[in-house]
């Protein structure tokens, strides 16, 4: 029953990670290549690294195609009906909090399914929430959404943190992994709504950088 939640999350959060991919193509005015493209990159890409990274190969959309069949169906569909949001961008955004909550925690749950302990099975929630998104904002002539202000990856982090923490303790996999959802989904929003971001670096005036 389990594996059952984390493959449908996983495929969730895969359509919603590709809308967006689709939704920055919509704001470029790309054509239905271009959706395609960058649905798909940010649909597969965080998956891709976590599985590398843990010497998964081949990666899970090689070994199970439909993942890529999904990406396009959602990036085509999206080409069509992007002009309905009447803010795009806003959209996005709310979107990717939802695609990057799941993902920090199904990514986790991967990671500990392959035999990885708990601070490699977070980094990999982490990455799994996040280089999507980055790629996805690279190959769209966006700015990347780690370099903003509002808190984001610490959302991945936190979320990923909570569920780990949670399942070394016992705790029902379903309920760690709507706990370290609503963990990234809350703290992410709370970024969005308030403009809530962790204190930044700033250099001393007057005084050079690698300098005392």
């Amino acid at each position: 029953m389990f594996q059952t939640v984390t493959i449908l999350l996983d495929w969730f959060g895969l359509c919603i990670f590709t809308v967006t991919g689709a939704l920055v193509a919509s704001r470029k005015e790309m054509d239905i290549a271009g959706f395609v493209l960058l649905g798909a990159v940010t649909g597969v890409g965080g998956g891709t690294i976590r599985d590398l990274v843990l010497g998964r190969t081949p990666v899970f959309w090689v070994e199970e195609p439909a993942y890529v069949l999904a990406c396009l169906g959602v990036a085509v569909f999206t080409f069509f009906f992007a002009h309905i949001p009447q803010s795009r961008y806003r959209f996005l955004l709310w979107l990717d909090a939802v695609g990057l909550s799941l993902f920090a925690v199904t990514g986790a749950e991967r990671a500990l399914q392959t035999g990885a302990g708990p601070v490699i099975a977070i980094a990999m929630g982490v990455a799994t929430a996040t280089f999507g998104g980055i790629l996805r904002d690279l190959l769209g002539g966006e700015s990347p959404v780690i370099l903003r202000r509002e808190i984001y990856i610490t959302a991945a982090l936190l979320g990923a943190a909570a569920f780990v923490a949670l399942d070394a303790f016992g705790a029902p996999r379903e309920l760690a992994l709507g706990a370290g959802f609503a963990a990234a989904f809350l703290s992410r929003a709370a970024g969005l709504v308030w403009g809530l971001s962790l204190p930044r670096y700033r250099a001393r005036p007057g005084r050079p950088e690698g300098r005392g």
